[in-house]
């Protein structure tokens, strides 16, 4: 695992200001933040053994600095089950104007979204937020803000005062959200805002809520700049 230095380093010197999604997530998992098992391959020949070891069925995505809106580009493809269809899809996305790379990732099942980050205030600093995930995020604006570092009892709050705190119980045979996890990535997530004063905004969209109750970042974006 490359150390979050690394890539901040390498993303400015080439005078980018995002990372992939691939290297967003090394840097969440390096500080402990749970991230879904995935892989990055160059072409379609090294994606498939990964696909192997992951298993069908996988997800499979268009990877690079500047694809921040890879949905809306056809860039994620769910639910592929066979080495055929993992061909043909790989070589479409490889295809995408910006793709660099393969991410080869594993369906992270349940039904439950949420969001998370980091994002620097001009008057207040770096503040961590929570909320609802997914699609619902632009349209229901239920987020909340609080000015990192946070801790363990803030962070708790911060996952109670959202409007929707109900989807954080159990439903539909779906174990109630792993708080103690949730508030652990809030306050690391402040934490990193502190240690890293060149990361200017990371955000976790969708933090799927796994059927047994523990969170996983399925998809993320991390933001840098000079200082």
């Amino acid at each position: 695992m490359r150390k979050p230095e690394e890539l901040i380093n390498e993303a400015l010197k080439k005078g980018q200001s995002t990372l992939s999604e691939y290297g967003s997530k090394q840097i969440l998992a390096y500080f402990g933040i749970p991230v879904c098992r995935e892989a990055i391959a160059y072409n379609v020949d090294s994606a498939a053994p990964e696909a192997e070891r992951i298993g069908f069925p996988i997800a499979l995505k268009a990877c690079g600095a500047g694809l921040t809106h890879k949905t809306e580009l056809g860039g994620v493809v769910l639910n592929i089950r066979s080495q055929k269809e993992l061909k043909g899809e790989g070589e479409r996305l490889l295809g995408i104007l910006g793709c660099e790379a393969l991410l080869v990732q594993e369906m992270v099942h349940g039904h439950r979204e949420l969001t998370c980050g980091l994002s620097r205030d001009r008057l207040f600093g770096p503040c961590v937020m929570f909320g609802l995930g997914g699609v619902l995020t632009e349209i229901l604006e239920d987020v909340i803000f609080r000015l990192a570092p946070i801790t363990p009892s803030v962070a708790r709050e911060m996952v109670q005062d959202i409007r929707s705190r109900r989807i954080l119980e159990a439903v539909r045979g779906e174990a109630a959200v792993d708080i103690e996890v949730l508030a652990k990535t809030l306050v690391t997530l402040g934490e990193i805002a502190l240690q890293h004063e060149e990361i200017a905004e990371i955000d976790i969209n969708p933090l799927r809520i796994r059927p047994d109750g523990k969170p996983v970042s399925v998809d993320a974006l991390v933001v840098v700049k000079a200082i």
